[in-house]
């Protein structure tokens, strides 16, 4: 990674005074100083760096959670996760569920001093969809958020200019859905429905999203200090930001720290006002009243290369590996308060989906005896004695320590069985995982909207993050009686078919789920109101007071 440069700092002026992509005020450097003696920055630790501050490029937790510190949606979360209104000022829904007409705040203006119209959020969205663009999260907009066209468009079938968004005129967004989406609203503060100023991203270019001077803001905070790959990088207080009132933090500054003693050590010196433990590292701080350990909502699994992998297209064979896993001893070694998880939905989400843990107990447990027999009829059925299996990891300190448990189990339980752990940054793991490139890749995915179809439409034919290329008509014919289909709106009847095509995915073993995370977490007892989600934005930072 490169070393963190020292950039320019933005101050209140310095937005009013931007004209174009690149430009910059003169006196901001000073005015940056001045505020440096009262300075209340939250110095924050993170695990991987950002990938991507495109919203509609981006895929990843990290870069999400930094994109919406200077980027407001139509809506933001509240503290209990509930969609309140952001840049919308007020909205109406129609009677049929199909229509939403947003009303936009007058007093909402990116950080160049121009104001957020409904023009900004028709562009972005028409992007999203663009193939040219093709944005890994444009099924956001057609699949779930089920607005008119956007599967056309994104098949190559009609133009983005036929998506049904429009601006009515500067302050008034309508949107037109093919059937009702009951967690649309929620759909709203994820970052792929962020706006766009099309004149700023047009003198951008190429360049659009990769530097201070090439990113504007509408938010609470505006960034003052990145490059690509940085291992530290900054965002000020927006001063003009509508609900600036409510921001009392003058800035963040995040710290790429994928070393977990180093990351304690930074905060013991005061360098880090919040940081994860994991490990034995647990048992050194769990005492401590700074300690607190905050459900992460992510589904960390194993995912199998169904379609190119020989040995991984045996049914037996997969069964195999998901039932010589010993879930407990997996999080038992990270310590972090990850819980054992044996369905393809995570644990304590959307209204506790997934209580019933031994619901597909047949096809997948904490079974050595049963993996074994599955071994042996799968290796029968190749005609082999042993396989070697190659697994792609991340490189950061919990995936690694996983991945080393996962390896000593399966090569325990299961003999002539090699396993091969290949670790790599991240932004290439996932790429190869996208691309096939993988036999068994060791993975994460959490929820973008509170509806376990984030998880289950991640399995349809042809998704982009169906990375075992898995595909099953009967699964596909389920997931769309509960999207367009006749249950989208019957709410108790559609979550009991859901449970179906879960059932589908697991007696298939097309996922091999590992433990619902849980980050062990330090925060200085002078900083309160860091708000916690275990949906779309895990931490956000507006209401923080650092004293």
């Amino acid at each position: 990674m490169k070393k963190r440069i020292i950039a320019f700092v933005l101050a209140a002026t310095m937005v009013a005074g931007m004209t174009g992509c690149g430009s910059k005020s003169s006196d901001s450097a000073s005015q940056g100083a001045a505020g440096a003696a009262t300075s209340t920055d939250l110095n924050v630790m993170i695990e991987t760096g950002v990938e991507s501050l495109d919203p509609q490029q981006a895929t990843d937790g990290t870069s999400f959670e930094v994109i919406a510190d200077y980027t407001d949606g139509l809506m933001q979360m509240d503290a209990d996760g509930n969609p309140i209104n952001a840049i919308a000022e007020s909205y109406e829904i129609s009677e049929d569920g199909c229509t939403y007409t947003f009303k936009l705040r007058d007093d909402a203006n990116w950080s160049n001093g121009k104001p957020v119209t409904a023009a900004d959020f028709v562009f972005a969205w028409q992007r999203a969809v663009d193939p040219e663009v093709a944005s890994e999260y444009a099924y956001m907009l057609s699949d779930i958020g089920q607005i008119v066209n956007a599967e056309e468009i994104i098949a190559g079938e009609k133009d983005k200019s036929e998506l049904g968004v429009k601006a009515v005129d500067d302050k008034t967004l309508e949107v037109q859905l093919n059937v009702p989406v009951s967690y649309f609203l929620s759909l709203m503060y994820f970052p792929t429905f962020y706006p766009v100023n099309e004149e700023f991203f047009t003198e951008c270019g190429d360049t659009f999203a990769t530097s201070p001077e090439t990113t504007l803001s509408n938010g609470a905070f505006v960034l003052d200090d990145y490059e690509p790959a940085a291992t530290a990088f900054h965002l000020t207080k927006n001063e003009d930001y509508y609900d600036a009132s409510k921001v009392s933090l003058t800035g963040l500054d995040y710290q790429v720290i994928q070393d977990s003693q180093t990351a304690l050590m930074s905060y013991q010196s005061n360098t880090l006002d919040i940081t994860l433990v994991n490990g034995d590292q647990v048992e050194q701080v769990s005492a401590d009243p700074e300690f607190n350990t905050i459900g992460a909502g992510y589904l960390w699994y194993v995912s199998p290369n169904i379609k190119d992998v020989k040995e991984l297209q045996n049914l037996n064979i997969r069964l195999a590996l998901t039932n010589a896993i010993n879930r407990e001893n997996v999080t038992s070694q990270l310590n972090d308060g990850s819980l054992p998880t044996y369905t393809a939905v995570p644990r304590d989400f959307s209204a506790d989906f997934s209580a019933d843990q031994d619901k597909f107990g047949a096809y997948c447990a904490d079974d050595a005896t049963a993996a074994a027999k599955y071994w042996e009829a799968g290796l029968k059925e190749l005609g082999v004695d042993s396989i070697t299996l190659e697994m792609k990891v991340d490189d950061d300190d919990a995936p690694k320590k996983v991945a080393t448990v996962l390896k000593s189990e399966w090569e325990e339980t299961l003999p002539g069985l090699t396993v091969d752990i290949v670790t790599e940054p991240k932004k290439q793991r996932v790429q190869d995982l996208q691309e096939g490139e993988f036999e068994l890749g060791l993975t994460r995915w959490g929820p973008d909207y509170d509806d376990p179809m984030t998880y289950l439409g991640m399995w349809v034919t042809d998704c982009a993050n169906n990375y075992g290329f898995w595909s099953n008509e009967e699964y596909d014919s389920i997931i769309a009686e509960c999207t367009t289909g006749e249950l989208c709106t019957e709410l108790d009847a559609r979550r009991e078919r859901l449970y179906d095509a879960e059932q589908l995915v697991m007696e298939d073993a097309v996922i091999f789920p590992i433990y619902t995370a849980a980050n062990a977490t330090l925060v200085k007892a002078n900083v309160s109101g860091i708000e916690f989600h275990p949906v779309a934005l895990n931490r956000v930072y507006k209401n923080t007071v650092k004293e």
